[in-house]
């Protein structure tokens, strides 16, 4: 079924809000076997029945998000109507079902919440109990020769989310006619790139009948994506996990945190972290997953030297002969966070993030990572990434993680 979605919004277009509909609608809509075909975003204003009018051409529905709300630049109930060229009336139940949202909140409605009451005729009302501003549901027949049905909805996501599950979705299966679903598996690694899958199994794959493949690459992760017939994603499962199961995080769709807390759980482990370069990020990775509380005992951000010495014990020599990023640093920030924390298991990172602070000896993307474990002599990792702050302290993080996965899981 060719789907076109269509978001609406100058504030997706600054960058002053994230446009994260399209990514969930998609990810909503592949567990029922559709698919968005097309995203198309635009500004407020005369752009968005322009928009409409190429979705409604090459789709067979579309759904448009946002423009909905009280205020003079949320016109897509009228662009629609003026694309379709239908005429647009009050309807009493929607009318009804705002004025009980302010009752409800003891508030006074304002006369200009009286436009989303507006429809185009023939629309059907969809309920909306997180917000003012209802959706409408126009059927295929009512577009005319675009035969296209057409779906509006509210941009915040606490109002469009509740109402694409239950307005949007047994819809679009009704149109859609689908009775079986493709099998779907998502496969996570950690420590390869995307390149070590085009040089190993891609052709494999490709070669697999009845398969489709695809990768998702973010820094120190790969997501492979298996989609296809049970009998087809058995067998590229088999070879995928032959040819990299020692990096493979999960097929479950868990995240590397979310395995990190759940094997250290397993094991009655307990884990503390001591941070340099990433400044936290990797304890609130781990305190993003519920449970942590159960096995992680501290989180050290020793961004100076000062607090390296004084929270983690790193020595006044080590800093003065190796420097904060080095080895013997590393090596005891893990240690010492093992010992403060009295936890069975320590990571530490420590490493220049840049842009300034580099050597020719130590450039910028350097980093050191240390790994103490309770009876066995500690590790210590040189890696090289050198990219924006941002995506260094994420690389980072991964790779902390995915050493005490590797370590969990000998």
């Amino acid at each position: 079924m060719q789907i076109e979605l269509l978001t609406t919004g100058t504030e997706l277009l600054l960058g002053t809000t994230q446009n994260t509909h399209g990514a969930w609608i998609g990810q909503r809509l592949l567990r029922v076997g559709l698919r968005v075909s097309r995203q198309i975003t635009v500004p407020d204003g005369e752009a968005v029945g322009r928009a409409m009018r190429i979705g409604l051409e090459g789709g067979e529905a579309l759904i448009v998000t946002g423009g909905l709300g009280p205020t003079s630049d949320d016109l897509t109930r009228e662009a629609l109507a003026e694309v379709l060229g239908l005429e647009m009336i009050e309807d009493e139940a929607a009318m009804r079902a705002i004025e009980e949202f302010f009752a409800r909140r003891q508030r006074v409605m304002a006369e200009a919440n009286r436009k989303q009451a507006q429809a185009p005729v023939g629309a059907d009302i969809l309920v909306n109990p997180n917000g003012t501003a209802p959706g409408l549901y126009l059927p295929p027949r009512l577009s005319g020769s675009f035969n296209c049905a057409v779906f509006l909805l509210p941009g915040p996501p606490r109002e469009l989310y509740p109402m694409f599950e239950a307005e949007v979705v047994p819809r679009l299966q009704a149109l859609s006619g689908i009775e079986k679903v493709p099998e779907f598996l998502e496969l996570k690694f950690a420590g390869i790139g995307e390149s070590d899958f085009h040089e190993g199994i891609d052709d494999v794959l490709e070669a697999i009948p009845g398969l489709e493949h695809g990768y998702c690459a973010r820094p120190g992760e790969v997501d492979l994506r298996l989609m296809g017939s049970a009998a087809s994603i058995r067998e590229a499962g088999e070879i995928v996990r032959a040819t990299f199961g020692d990096e493979l995080v999960s097929d479950d769709g868990a995240n590397l945190e979310d395995v990190v807390v759940d094997l250290l759980a397993k094991r009655g482990r307990t884990l503390a972290i001591a941070e340099s370069c990433t400044g936290g990020l990797i304890a609130s990775r781990i305190t993003d997953v519920a449970g942590s509380s159960e096995v992680f005992r501290y989180g050290f951000v020793t961004y100076a030297n000062e607090a390296k010495q004084e929270l983690v014990g790193v020595s006044q020599d080590a800093l003065r002969s190796h420097g904060a990023v080095s080895d013997p640093v590393a090596r005891q920030m893990a240690e010492g966070a093992l010992k403060a924390g009295e936890a069975d298991i320590a990571v530490a990172v420590t490493g220049i993030a840049g842009p300034a602070g580099g050597s020719e000896e130590k450039p910028v993307g350097t980093v050191f990572l240390g790994l103490a474990e309770r009876g066995r002599e500690t590790q210590v990792y040189q890696q090289f990434h050198p990219w924006a702050r941002a995506a260094f302290k994420r690389q980072v993080s991964q790779s902390a993680l995915n050493l005490v996965r590797l370590t969990l899981g000998r």
